[in-house]
């Protein structure tokens, strides 16, 4: 991208045009991969086997846990990225993305090779017993010991390309392999296919994501001349003020996401007590409730290029107009799809199987979980903020508050006084605490900025 489009973007565009230009596609990605999980319930639900749906959300911390490297090295090397964009310090850009990549490719590798040695402890810590152990294992050789590293830089260049704006091609790469995804779904997984059951799921997965690989690579080298992402092997390297940038933002995003799976591991052993059918209904709810989740994120995730520039460049009061157009524009949303979600809970979660088990305890698992969607969105949003302000401190205080603090305690508590069912409201209770805090910290970011502007004045 050229240096004036950048300028017009991120300076002189108004700012809903700007934000509907970086989040739309950045929130229709995100939908986009949501589907795709759907789709994964979906076909192997046809089955008619909860073992298989139980399988599935068994194996889900462990595609979470790739989240630990993708926000290291492409949430920090994103908000480093678009700092120096509004520095206009473009050398720094080039080798800021070299060493994201580099770094995001050996944790892929290494990722997978650890899983694959420690298989048995760690399929026994997801949850797995005699009945649902083979065909999680199954699911995880596709998704984690030979998709680890797609997965990861899939998502690692997507973050890359947006943080200069292009968050088209940056959904386009993502879409396009959730695309393949759902076409190679029920190829792979229903008897007409190969009947692979839940391993055809993840075969699917793994040849989508290396297809959406391929995708940035081709954009990468088409566009070579006229964008400051780089993969080349000569940008590389361990310069500390990089390392130190990347990190100081990336690392608190990576603990928050090695939190969230231990959090999802608590939550599906807990599950996995009271048999496969509790198991598969509490995976089934928590996809569904996904499709708010995501949009929430990818609005956070698409404008934190605009919040970069923008405070880097030392126009705070376009900050600020941003971040708030944010919050009147997708809070009212929320609060509507979270009433939508209580009212049709037991028709939605009837999508995905025909099991009247599975659909009772879905039911009161989703009508749960969905108090949450609102609250999240403010929770999103801050540390979205933090992340684009380089503030890692901050976003590592939300992510210990939100799990370790918060919600790993209140599944504990809940499924003490209201067994099984408790487990779907402690999100929610997590969030309401956060959301109190949010609003504070955001506050306290608008009044410094509005003080160092008056300063410097």
């Amino acid at each position: 991208m050229e240096e004036n489009e950048k300028t017009l973007l991120f300076e002189k565009m108004p700012i809903p045009k700007a934000i509907a230009k970086l989040a739309v596609p950045t929130i229709l990605s995100s939908l986009v991969m949501v589907i795709y999980n759907l789709a994964d319930t979906y076909f192997v639900g046809m089955l008619g086997d909860s073992v298989q749906n139980a399988a599935v959300t068994l194996a889900y911390p462990m595609l979470l846990a790739f989240n630990a490297v993708n926000n290291l090295f492409g949430v920090g090397t994103s908000s480093m990225m678009s700092r120096a964009l509004g520095r206009k310090d473009y050398e720094t850009v080039k080798r800021s993305s070299a060493f994201g990549f580099y770094c995001a490719l050996c944790c892929g590798i290494l990722f997978s090779l650890m899983c694959t040695v420690f298989k048995v402890p760690l399929l026994t810590a997801l949850g797995a017993d005699e009945v649902t152990w083979a065909a999680t294992d199954g699911y995880m050789l596709w998704t984690v010991t030979c998709g680890a590293a797609p997965s990861i830089l899939n998502v690692v260049m997507a973050y890359m390309v947006r943080s200069e704006g292009a968050s088209l091609h940056a959904s386009i790469g993502t879409m396009s392999g959730c695309l393949l995804n759902m076409i190679l779904d029920p190829i792979f997984i229903l008897p007409w296919g190969l009947n692979m059951g839940a391993a055809g799921a993840g075969a699917a997965t793994f040849l989508s994501n290396c297809f959406a690989c391929g995708y940035f690579f081709v954009l990468l080298y088409v566009k070579r001349k006229h964008t400051f992402v780089s993969v080349s092997p000569k940008k590389f390297g361990f310069q500390r003020f990089i390392v130190v940038g990347i990190c100081a933002v990336g690392i608190p995003a990576s603990i928050q996401n090695l939190l969230n799976v231990t959090g999802m591991t608590i939550l599906n052993n807990f599950t996995s007590g009271y048999g496969a059918d509790a198991v598969a209904s509490m995976g089934i709810a928590q996809k569904i409730n996904m499709v708010p989740f995501q949009i929430a994120l990818g609005f956070s995730q698409g404008i934190m290029p605009l919040v970069s520039y923008t405070y880097a460049s030392g126009n705070h009061k376009r900050m600020k107009d941003t971040v708030l157009f944010a919050i009147k524009l997708m809070l009212p949303a929320m609060i509507g799809v979270t009433v939508g979600y209580y009212i049709w809970a037991g028709d939605l979660i009837g999508l995905f199987m025909d099991h009247e088990a599975i659909i009772a305890y879905g039911t009161k698992f989703l009508r749960g979980l969905c108090l949450a969607q609102p609250l999240i969105y403010m929770d999103f949003l801050a540390v979205g903020v933090f992340q684009a302000l380089g503030m890692g401190k901050n976003a590592l205080i939300f992510a210990i508050m939100r799990k370790v603090i918060l919600e790993i305690p209140a599944l504990f508590i809940l499924n003490y006084l209201y067994p099984l069912y408790g487990l779907a409201y402690a999100q929610p209770v997590a969030e309401f605490v956060l959301t109190i805090a949010a609003v504070v910290m955001l506050k306290r970011i608008f009044d410094k900025n509005q003080r160092n502007s008056l300063d410097t004045a």
